[in-house]
């Protein structure tokens, strides 16, 4: 299978260094320092399962690649659908596209680009990030992708890309039901990453302060109620769940997002908070906690992003 990975980050860098040692054909898309060392030294990967390092092909052009069996983005939710315009011109009808970003709609987003029959619907979970250039650390957890066809059908392809993650060795999932599951994780990074970079508080902090804890409950609560108006199926029980695993993560963890906004970096702020209260608006529910997080660090985004 010809793979190709766009963004050798935490998240690209991982499973993509997976596939490639797995002896699978894979081109990164990365760019800068990160190219240039894996261009001379390889990809390293340090992970708590097992150190490797792979020699893949990279290059920092997308137009280079050449008829791609599966391209896996790996890229941040904002950067989505300027991707998929640069995609749509060397795929062919056979690709298949797999975003993996954090966010509940990035499949839509491919689909306003590309046609229907080449997005896939998926998330990871994991927790890694670019040690140095060419180098990913993954020090906790164990990574997961869990993906299925945009419809939830089982095709042949669905299951054929299930049996090459089988054999790249990381833990996989084939959902029944893949847009409920990207809505479940996306209630866990929504609910916490936009008043971690408010506070600028680690999760410890934050849940053992109870106005904090407080805001954090009704920032899910909002995304429960958007995302049942929108037909999917988050229950009480799924709120439950998420504060449970906020409760448990290590007291120091901060969100991606939350440390993009700290260290004035464009950040994911319009597809986590912002996503929640342009949804909200469209069909009429109220989401005034999303709201004051959203418009009180617009600021920041807005500077960081010029």
């Amino acid at each position: 299978m010809n793979i190709v990975v766009i963004g050798a980050g935490g998240v690209g860098g991982y499973f993509g260094g997976k596939l490639a040692q797995a002896g699978f054909d894979v081109t990164f898309i990365a760019r800068g320092k990160h190219l240039e060392a894996i261009k001379n030294k390889g990809l390293q990967v340090k992970s708590i399962l097992g150190d490797f390092t792979v020699h893949p092909n990279v290059t920092d052009a997308i137009q280079d690649i050449k008829n791609p069996d599966l391209v896996i983005l790996g890229v941040k939710s904002w950067q989505v659908t300027e991707v998929a315009k640069v995609l749509k011109s060397v795929i062919t009808k056979n690709t298949m596209v797999l975003p993996l970003q954090n966010g509940a709609d990035n499949a839509d987003k491919l689909l306003t680009v590309l046609p229907k029959e080449n997005v896939l619907a998926g998330l990871c979970k994991i927790v890694s990030k670019v040690e140095l250039p060419g180098v990913i650390n993954h020090f906790t957890f164990e990574p997961e992708i869990v993906f299925g066809e945009y419809d939830n059908s089982k095709s042949d392809r669905i299951k054929q890309l299930k049996s090459v993650f089988d054999k790249a060795g990381f833990k996989n999932t084939l959902s029944d039901d893949i847009h409920l599951d990207i809505w479940k994780k996306f209630l866990f990074i929504g609910t916490i990453s936009g008043i971690g970079a408010l506070t600028r508080a680690v999760f410890g902090v934050m849940r053992e302060t109870p106005g904090i804890r407080k805001i954090i409950k009704d920032t899910a609560q909002e995304m429960v109620a958007v995302a049942n108006a929108k037909g999917v199926g988050l229950t009480q029980q799924d709120l439950a769940m998420i504060i449970n695993v906020i409760d448990k993560l290590d007291y120091n963890t901060t969100a991606s997002m939350q440390r993009d906004i700290m260290e004035g970096k464009p950040s994911e702020l319009e597809n986590f908070n912002g996503y929640i209260v342009s949804q909200g608006k469209l069909l009429g529910v109220d989401t005034p906690t999303n709201a004051f997080i959203y418009h009180c660090l617009l600021p920041q985004e807005m500077k960081a992003r010029s």
